[in-house]
């Protein structure tokens, strides 16, 4: 039955607690940009411009810091590193409301650096507590939560700020993100698997041993999913605009994001995933021509399906095939730049979408983030030629059954229904198929 992966995968121990706790977890973290934009602009008297470069900063310390974070992790396990980050993140928001603009744009990239690691966290979690046969309909669950994080925060940031002020919506952040802290730490997910070493083994594998092409690849796919996701938000809104119809912008945008959440739910039942490429391509392509629906809203959100659709099932497949290929150790450190990955991207795409609006008009707002979508996805189609020329190792025993793909124990060694974990080789073809975590419409 359809529902029969997500049956099992909400079966396994600690699944369904880490999915809620990380959902409200990141509502805060999600309102955040929303309220530190409104807070330049109407607390400080700023402009936009302003809030932007305030937005940057805290981007790109984010961007840094993820991985440095993911690092830790893997070194000193997940508690130290969530009180040292919900410390750091609670502080930040409380003096940020006070700080002049001067003050503010420096303290916004440390803050961005030091940020509680909800996303990545969870991820690592997934890939710890599922075997690999459930692990895409984890992740398409966490891809489908997240995608309402984000469609609770920005709202609940905006309702804040427009009826108690900016300063008593960053001191809501503070105490969201107090709250989020305490909950991932008391809640401990596993970051390693019951078969894998664990953080007290010491087990540091050198970075030349798994950050390769390969990987390097699923990154810029990510990177350009989310650069065309929130390069489509803006066009989206600036289409609507021009037309007379932007009072519609809330009911495209919040359909963009129920195709995506179908897309991911359906993904996410599919018995073996598909290389992140092989998605993400037609994904680029489909948003191309959204701006021919630029006259009638209804006419836009029908152009919008095919892609939106296709976005949940994106970055799942992406935070899936980088479970399957990164030794433990160093999952921690991969799943933080993959988050840097999906930052990055979303930092990218509204800045390159207005300039091509400003300069072709709104329906050029969609070829442009499609376009380099489809460029990305050519450069990197030559790594996903080579992995497909390169021989997979035998197989070492018979194939196993669809009868004995069930799920294996919660503790203890994998169990022989999980062939790659207990010889611990990695799948590499066929196998490689949504948080993702991304703005609405996104993942």
């Amino acid at each position: 039955m359809l529902l029969t992966p997500y049956r099992e995968t909400l079966a396994l121990p600690k699944i369904t607690s880490l999915l809620v706790v990380a959902t409200l977890a990141r509502v805060p973290i999600a309102a955040g940009t929303v309220v530190l934009t409104l807070h330049v602009v109407q607390g400080l008297g700023m402009k936009y411009v302003a809030a932007g470069l305030v937005g940057a900063a805290s981007t790109i310390g984010g961007s840094i810091g993820a991985p440095v974070i993911g690092r830790l992790i893997d070194r000193w396990g997940l508690r130290p590193i969530l009180l040292l980050t919900t410390v750091a993140e609670v502080i930040y928001w409380l003096v940020a409301q006070a700080l002049p603009y001067s003050a503010l744009l420096p303290v916004a990239a440390v803050g961005g650096f030091l940020a509680l690691p909800a996303f990545s966290v969870a991820r690592q979690a997934i890939a710890a507590l599922t075997p690999e046969s459930h692990r895409l309909p984890a992740f398409a669950l966490d891809s489908m939560t997240t995608e309402l994080s984000f469609m609770a925060g920005p709202a609940l940031g905006v309702l804040i700020v427009t009826t108690a002020g900016s300063h008593a919506a960053m001191y809501s952040l503070a105490v969201g993100i107090l709250l989020a802290g305490v909950g991932l730490w008391l809640l401990n997910p596993p970051v390693r698997g019951a078969h894998e070493a664990p953080v007290a083994s010491g087990e540091r594998p050198p970075r030349s041993s798994w950050l390769k092409p390969r990987f390097v690849a699923v990154l810029a796919v990510t990177m350009a999913a989310t650069l065309v996701l929130s390069g489509t938000d803006v066009a989206v809104v600036a289409t609507l605009r021009a037309s007379g119809e932007v009072e519609w912008a809330g009911l495209v945008l919040s359909l963009w994001a129920f195709f995506s959440l179908v897309g991911g739910f359906l993904y996410g039942t599919v018995r073996r995933g598909l290389p992140t490429l092989v998605i993400f391509a037609p994904m680029a392509v489909l948003t191309i021509p959204v701006g021919l629906g630029g006259d009638h809203w209804w006419l836009l959100a029908l152009l919008l399906i095919p892609a939106g659709a296709l976005c949940a099932p994106t970055i799942t497949a992406s935070s899936d095939a980088i479970s399957r290929m990164i030794p433990a150790a160093a999952r921690g450190e991969a799943m933080g730049m993959h988050n840097s990955a999906l930052t990055v991207g979303v930092a990218l795409g509204a800045p390159l979408a207005g300039l091509a609006i400003d300069h072709r008009g709104p329906a050029w707002g969609f070829v442009a983030v499609g376009a380099v979508g489809v460029l990305v996805a050519l450069l990197v189609l030559p790594t996903e030629f080579r992995r497909r020329r390169t021989p997979r190792r035998p197989a070492t025993g018979p194939a196993p059954s669809r009868a004995s793909e069930t799920l294996p124990p919660a503790t203890g060694p994998a169990s022989s229904a999980d062939p790659a974990a207990s010889s611990g080789s990695v799948p590499l073809s066929g196998s490689v198929p949504v948080p993702g975590g991304l703005p609405a419409g996104s993942a």
